[in-house]
């Protein structure tokens, strides 16, 4: 899928570098099903996400939180010392590829014993700096972070948002202008905040 998706993407994209990791993180970037999730550093942006949508609202939502500082105490050693040498608590793409140039030589690096990175996508657009990006990846494309996730509990925590609050909350963000004009610039972002804005509350 990632290799077709180069093949056509290649008009539409002014990304010329060869990296599986640069274009995995764009395919991310733009809907396709990849083994990246998405984060955000911002509790606010996390907040707009669990309760932007109209039709769940009547049902609680869900921040999760996980320290990803901690999580990167149990990186394979190469991944360790790119992160000490550069002082830094995430990795970014020149990092993993000084290590994994690609995603089969990540996965041998997870053989041993599974973990999680997290690592910041470039600025390829406003889109990924107004959510404040952070990606993470396993080395597995079947790996599941909720399974690896549930063999460290001391590294994550949910944060429920009762649905009976999620109005108030949702008005809040509004005025601190946490929105979609915001957090997808453009007139496809301008058009979601206006439709959820003038929808009839049910």
């Amino acid at each position: 899928m990632l290799r077709n998706f180069r093949k056509y993407a290649q008009h539409e994209s002014t990304e010329d570098s060869d990296s599986e990791w640069k274009w995995v993180t764009i395919g991310q970037h733009h809907g396709l099903p990849t083994r990246l999730l998405d984060w955000t550093y911002s509790p606010l942006v996390a907040l707009h996400f669990a309760t932007s949508s109209l039709d769940r609202g009547d049902t609680d939502g869900v921040v999760w939180c996980v320290d990803y500082v901690a999580c990167h105490r149990l990186l394979p050693e190469a991944l360790s010392a790119v992160l000490q040498a550069a002082g830094a608590h995430v990795l970014t793409i020149p990092m993993l590829e000084r290590v994994a140039r690609d995603l089969r030589a990540f996965d041998a690096l997870g053989r041993e014993s599974p973990f999680v990175a997290f690592f910041e996508p470039p600025s390829l657009d406003a889109r990924l700096v107004n959510q404040y990006a952070l990606f993470s990846v396993l080395p597995s494309a079947t790996a599941s972070l909720d399974s690896w996730l549930a063999d460290h509990p001391e590294l994550h925590r949910r944060v429920v948002i009762p649905r009976d609050v999620k109005w108030e909350i949702r008005d809040k963000l509004d005025q601190a202008n946490v929105t979609e004009r915001v957090l997808f610039p453009g007139l496809d972002g301008l058009a979601r905040w206006l439709s959820r804005h003038y929808a009839p509350r049910t």
